[in-house]
């Protein structure tokens, strides 16, 4: 953290007394005082401030924390997560069954549901949108647009890329008041899958209306006329306005099957920078932000702000791509292992009560090895070890994002300063490389080759290994620059698996050749935290972030 962060905080510190005032009394502008229906609490408005502006509206093109955040509050799937939990729960769909073979899941329908343009939520809704995703081609086969399905299903009906032919839905049937899902192959984590945003129902008249998968004017699927002002989904709010690196409105569906929300309006504001969400809670302009730096959780629940952790469901890695030549060298990789010290990158630059990791999953997730290789720092060994490769006082290029927070990385630049100063100590040289998050650095890491070192992670997106190691590492991507055969058939297996049990027996072994094979530095399961002002109350916290704001309250 940079001195003048810290004396800017202190100040805020100073000043905290004074902010809470404000954030009770306030009313801000952009705050409703009308009265629910059942009287008492107001319905008024919930403002958020988001760290980032979100790529898209559109969840089937976005992996990104942000957009999806948005996207649960417009759309659902068949699949849902129990509040407060990484489990599945009944979404669109109330029940499901499986065959013994793995290929067949039979989904029962939600009866009654409607589409905010007032289409029915029904059987061929669905098959529409599970047709929509498997029939994408060209630009919209590209890693970066349609990642998750990728990841998920593995490939499409037709593709010039041979490895994406081979997906793993085959088709769907509708069936009355339910729909058959048939697999081409066994996936053991298909009903958590189906909870991921990017897998919502959205309306097939909305989606032609206004041609979801034409990339239009812009030339970008993602900023289109659909993904940009009409979201069309069966959740409890309604797209009202995005006004472009400001703020994003929603609105009260009011003909929800759930009931209408106990809050009117939501305000996504966005507030890049930390410090400024801070000032923002404190002078009671919003109601809340993800992300609390690591230095503000004391101060702010000293001033009477809630502040809500998060089950740390998730992992920051230190990823070596190794199209980059001095990379590609396993010395090299070991060299950096060796050379990190962990436990001080925690302690600098992470918030109390992160673990540092030793996989690239968290332990609770099914899956998590007993043992993998370590890599204790040891700056010795690490210089040793460049000294065998001919790397001592090489340059290597470090990748780090700019102007963002994310659950697994809250303060970048300053990990990225904790461990540049650790390599600079056994005798490399950093060639730093800052861009914004979005889209620069994004783009950079996952669609171009030119980056070396690089600070990223993922944030579990559902409660199975799948989500970490089968979407990491399943084939080869730009990201990492390695291809190991071995290694794909041995994710490829743990895959097919018919269930959650098999599929965690199988991702234990791929974990311990992953520790072997070294493409990257799992770094620590960072604690994430929300604040909120002491006016809200049943925010439940979700540790894959799947949080719905239809149930929370203003108080008066």
């Amino acid at each position: 953290m940079s001195p003048t962060t810290t004396r800017i905080r202190r100040l805020i510190a100073v000043a905290g007394a004074t902010g809470l005032a404000l954030a009770i009394t306030s009313c801000s502008s952009e705050r409703g005082t009308q009265k629910t229906a059942a009287g008492g609490d107001k319905a008024g408005t919930f403002v958020f401030a988001a760290a980032s502006e979100p790529v898209a509206l559109d969840p089937a093109f976005v992996a990104d924390s942000e957009s999806t955040r948005v996207a649960n509050q417009i759309f659902e799937g068949l699949v849902s997560i129990k509040p407060g939990t990484a489990e599945p729960a009944p979404g669109l769909a109330t029940s499901w069954s499986q065959t013994d073979d793995g290929l067949n899941y039979t989904f029962q329908l939600r009866k009654d549901v409607k589409f905010s343009d007032g289409t029915p939520f029904d059987a061929e809704a669905v098959c529409f949108n599970f047709e929509r995703w498997y029939n994408w081609n060209g630009p919209l086969q590209a890693e970066n647009i349609s990642n998750l399905y990728q990841l998920v299903f593995a490939g499409f009906k037709t593709s010039d890329n041979p490895a994406l032919t081979k997906s793993i839905y085959k088709s769907c049937a509708a069936e009355g008041d339910a729909v058959t899902i048939t697999l081409t192959r066994p996936y053991g984590s298909l009903i958590p899958a189906l909870a991921i945003s990017s897998f919502a129902m959205q309306s097939p008249a909305a989606l032609k209306q206004y041609k979801a998968d034409d990339p239009g004017a812009s030339g970008d699927v993602r900023r289109n006329e659909y993904s940009s002002a009409h979201p069309t989904g069966t959740g409890p709010y309604l797209f009202e306005s995005w006004e472009k690196g400001q703020r994003l409105t929603l609105r009260a569906n009011p003909g929800y099957w759930g009931g209408k929300p106990k809050i009117d309006k939501i305000v996504v504001r966005i507030i890049p920078d930390g410090t400024a969400r801070l000032q923002a809670l404190q002078s009671g302009e919003i109601d809340g932000y993800d992300l609390v730096a690591p230095a503000d959780v004391q101060g702010l629940s000293g001033a009477g702000f809630q502040v809500l952790p998060r089950e740390p469901l998730n992992i920051l890695y230190l990823g070596m791509n190794q199209a980059d030549p001095l990379l590609a060298d396993i010395r090299v990789r070991k060299a950096i292992a060796h050379a990190l010290d962990k436990q001080a990158i925690v302690s600098q630059t992470l918030p109390a009560g992160t673990k540092p990791a030793e996989q690239f999953i968290p332990p609770p997730v099914n899956g998590y090895a007993d043992s993998v290789a370590t890599y204790d720092h040891d700056p010795a060994k690490a210089k040793k070890l460049l000294e065998e490769a001919g790397a001592v006082g090489k340059t290597v290029t470090f990748n780090y994002p700019t102007g963002t927070s994310r659950p697994y990385m809250p303060s970048p630049e300053d990990t990225f300063v904790a461990i540049r100063t650790q390599l600079e100590a056994v005798g490399l040289k950093v060639n730093a490389v800052p861009e914004k998050w979005s889209p620069e650095y994004l783009e950079r890491i996952k669609a171009k080759t030119d980056h070396g070192l690089y600070l990223l992670g993922g944030t579990g997106i559902m409660n199975s290994a799948d989500t970490f190691l089968g979407i990491f590492f399943g084939r080869k991507t730009v990201e990492w620059g390695f291809e190991d055969k071995k290694l794909f058939e041995s994710v490829a297996a743990a895959r097919s698996a018919r269930n959650l049990t098999e599929q965690g027996e199988k991702y234990a072994t791929v974990s311990k050749e992953l520790m072997d094979l070294l493409p990257g530095i799992p770094v620590a399961h960072p604690v994430p935290s929300l604040a909120l002002s002491p006016r809200i109350s049943g925010y439940v916290t979700s540790p894959l972030a799947a949080e719905v704001w239809n149930n929370l309250q203003i108080k008066g």
